[in-house]
């Protein structure tokens, strides 16, 4: 018997070979010229049908979420807005998924592959809410789980939230393996996926970004059934893609992608750096902040997969940005104006739709497609007591002022919150930027084709950034 040189070094120079393994895709398959591979054969060749996923997870208790309008908060919302405006704000409440949130839907889809392929267990590696769906789908099905964690920072201190999802995945029976920030992380999953011979129950892979088109067609399907008309906007909370990717998908699988907008949101942590040993616990939010949102969104191949199946520049009309404060004042006006507690995954998007409803006609529908279970971790006072721990200055006055690492600032009036639009053509241009780094080779026409695509741009809009591009590489 072979006995495996476990070094990070060594370990490594074997990752192409445990991916394949532990996910049983050729990615190799699927490219195509310099840079280009063929996105929609990989999700059409390795993902499920959409009657197909619907079966699976309504077999396990996901989907068939209910919408919920927020009449209270639009309310408040045309209080502010100039007169004729304020759309009318609606939830879909994904809270009520098997495990609390609308990763239930990635996770029934990759743990049910799993069982389908002979595995014995699953692995994920996730501070988040994905892990608690896992363990969740796992123990239905009879798998073992193993999640693997980013929790501490080099003090030994964890961030309170985690902390939870820690303690939420052992409830569903997985087994918890906690690190501290930095590349250990990567080098201790694949590790774990070579020495257990488990399943990668990646966020990116096509089963789990496929398993969130049953929202976006569950949508579809809900209000033009209930009130006669799509939202004319949808708010998703954009982290590593993968939710608004999905959402975009199911919506256009329904035949309802055209005239709906389609608004990533996320928290602005420009600043921080999410490796760096010092700033880990100096944030307030630990997914759906930009420290994620925008790396992905400018270069979605930096997953835990060779091809991530998130690529949310593809479906992304407008994508914008909200501080700590907002939210946290937002989930707390959910709370108290609507009788609805929720985590802050679902309120970044929330706080977006606040400002955005205002720039729309009444008789519009602005939809955030996503709630999340809230505990002991997630709620307000819990995560504003660790950050003063933290010397973060907390105080009420404009969100415009905040500095994300050293303070707060919690809105003194909701006419404060505003969403603040990223500049769409400039996060295309970095997306171009890195392709052409990694290009081995001059660009063929596919592969124009292929980053048009990934653009949402012409090629000949395309052929400007190159060029553009080039000098600055």
């Amino acid at each position: 018997m072979q006995i495996l040189k476990t070094s990070y070094e060594e370990v490594m120079s074997r990752k192409s070979q445990i991916m394949r393994d532990s996910v049983q895709i050729d990615y190799e398959q699927f490219q195509e010229g310099t840079i280009a591979f063929n996105y929609e054969r990989m999700m059409a060749e390795t993902s499920y049908s959409m009657e197909e996923m619907r079966s699976i997870q309504k077999a396990v208790g996901v989907g068939n979420t209910p919408i919920i309008e927020l009449k209270n908060l639009t309310k408040l919302a045309r209080k502010y807005a100039p007169k004729g405006k304020g759309a009318r704000i609606f939830i879909k409440d994904e809270a009520a998924n098997a495990s609390g949130s609308f990763k239930d839907r990635r996770a029934s889809v990759a743990v049910y592959h799993a069982k389908k392929l002979g595995y014995k267990g699953v692995i994920a590696a996730t501070s988040g809410n994905y892990g608690a769906a896992v363990a969740s789908q796992a123990a239905k099905l009879g798998l073992k789980c193993i999640v693997v964690q980013e929790c501490y920072d080099s003090k030994g201190t964890g961030q309170p939230e985690i902390v939870e999802k820690a303690r939420k995945c052992e409830a569903l029976g997985a087994e918890v393996v906690q690190l501290s920030v930095g590349p250990e992380l990567f080098y201790k999953f694949l590790l774990l996926l070579e020495e257990t011979g488990y399943f990668n129950a990646s966020l990116y892979t096509p089963f789990g970004i496929a398993g969130v088109e049953t929202l976006g067609y569950e949508i579809a399907e809900q209000f033009t059934s209930e009130l006669g008309k799509l939202p004319d906007a949808i708010v998703c909370t954009n982290a590593g893609g993968g939710n608004l990717t999905g959402t975009a998908r199911g919506l256009m699988r329904a035949g309802a992608g055209k005239g709906v907008e389609i608004i990533g949101a996320s928290v602005n942590l420009s600043g921080l750096h999410m490796a760096s040993d010092h700033d880990f616990n100096r944030k307030s939010f630990t997914t759906g902040h930009t420290g994620f949102g925008v790396p992905f969104t400018t270069w979605p191949d930096r997953s835990d997969v060779p091809r991530s199946a998130a690529r949310p520049l593809r479906y992304m009309d407008r994508y914008v940005t909200v501080t700590q404060g907002e939210v946290f004042y937002m989930t707390e006006a959910l709370a108290n104006l609507e009788g609805l507690e929720k985590g802050p995954a679902g309120n970044t998007s929330l706080a977006a739709a606040f400002s955005i409803a205002q720039e729309m006609d009444e008789e519009a529908i602005i939809l955030v497609q996503e709630t999340e279970y809230t505990g002991a971790g997630k709620m307000v006072q819990p995560q504003l007591s660790f950050a003063r721990g933290q010397g973060i200055d907390i105080k009420f006055g404009d969100p415009k002022t905040e500095i994300p690492g050293k303070n707060i600032i919690l809105p003194s009036d909701p006419a404060l919150i505003k969403a603040v639009d990223l500049d769409l053509v400039k996060l295309r241009k970095s997306l171009v930027k890195n392709a052409l780094k990694v290009a081995t080779a001059d660009l063929l026409e596919v592969d124009l084709a292929y980053l048009a695509e990934e653009t949402n741009i012409s090629i000949a809009e395309l052929k400007v950034i190159i060029e553009e591009m080039r000098d600055k590489i």
